[in-house]
């Protein structure tokens, strides 16, 4: 399977020493990265979210287009930290436990769309997933003498 595509912004931004032709349209803005202040109404695990996302995710969350779904993922971890409390105090509900359990897989659907799973690192091309051959382990045994 070829290699998946990097978004033209992505190959921007890493260089290009090859000289390959990189497919740009020139209608598009050019991304922006930082930090952007969080929205007023995130809580405590909202806040701690925005700031990895902003802190680990600076070369690839664009602050023109991506702000507002970060804000929406950091809401939906503050509602479910909320739901979390409120299942710890009735977990018998079964309302509640519903709730917690698609707010969950609402934060990870967010997140992998914002690139922050390994799957998604990968298909961005930010991460290489590399692994060692049968042959490679065998040389490496050889060499420390096993």
């Amino acid at each position: 399977m070829p290699n998946p595509p990097k978004p033209a912004e992505l190959a921007m931004l890493q260089g290009n020493p090859r000289q390959h032709k990189i497919k740009t349209n020139d209608a598009i803005a050019p991304m922006e990265y930082g930090y952007v202040e969080p929205p007023d109404d995130l809580r405590e695990s909202g806040l701690e979210l925005w700031n990895k996302i902003f802190g680990a995710g600076e070369l690839w969350i664009s602050i023109r287009t991506d702000t507002s779904l970060v804000a929406q993922v950091c809401r939906q971890m503050d509602r479910r930290d909320e739901l979390s409390r409120r299942f710890w105090a009735e977990p018998e509900s079964r309302v509640v436990n519903m709730s917690l359990l698609e707010t969950e897989k609402a934060v990870v659907n967010g997140l992998s769309l914002l690139g922050f799973t390994p799957a998604d690192r990968t298909r961005l091309g930010l991460v290489s997933a590399r692994t060692k051959s049968k042959l490679q382990e065998l040389m490496d045994a050889k060499a420390r003498g096993e």
